[in-house]
């Protein structure tokens, strides 16, 4: 066998690391046929998912992750964790983020999957947040979306409440953590 024939991956690393392969959702994200949307590439979609986890990843900014959902690249989970010296402080949320094929001239539907008493947060887990629904931007991505709901947890805006309780007991945030609390269930 030449130099050539043996030539791996790692030999190019110092050191002789080796390289670790792809996660398994990247790799099966890739060969799996996306659907469609009128006028937008699929695989433009998945490609700029794929660069968002990416990123994400590398970047590691303490209090958020998301990753996609099994082998589907459009739905992923996230976790947010809750602001220092807020009334969320030490609470860990669970986030579903479901994109459609239009994204990223879409935004994605985002949702608590665990209870959040919050102002901007229905019984449902609906958030709202003008960057979710009218001033979405293209130039907004996955890493955006979950420093706005975790700047939203300890900043909400009282004038567009979805919970008209949790608005209404945000002035005392003694009670309100008090509420906070009860409802809280971990992810």
């Amino acid at each position: 066998m030449t130099r050539r024939e043996g030539h791996d991956a790692h030999d190019n690393i110092p050191g002789g690391a080796a390289v670790a392969p792809p996660p398994p959702f990247l790799a099966a994200a890739a060969k799996q046929p996306q659907p469609m949307a009128k006028g937008t590439d699929g695989q433009s979609v998945l490609k700029r998912l794929q660069s968002e986890l990416m990123a994400l990843m590398m970047r590691g900014d303490p209090g958020i992750s998301a990753f996609p959902e099994g082998d589907n690249i459009l739905c992923w989970k996230g976790t947010i964790s809750g602001g220092k010296d807020t009334v969320y402080e030490g609470m860990v949320y669970k986030l579903s983020l479901s994109f459609s094929t239009d994204y990223p001239f879409k935004p994605p539907k985002v949702k608590f999957e665990n209870p959040c008493f919050h102002p901007n947060v229905d019984l449902s887990g609906n958030i709202c947040l003008d960057i979710l629904q009218d001033k979405w931007s293209s130039a907004y991505d996955v890493r955006t979306i979950l420093l706005s709901i975790q700047s939203l947890l300890g900043e909400p805006n009282n004038d567009s409440p979805l919970n008209t309780q949790a608005a209404a007991l945000w002035a005392n945030q003694e009670e309100f953590k008090k509420m906070v609390e009860k409802l809280y269930k971990p992810a």
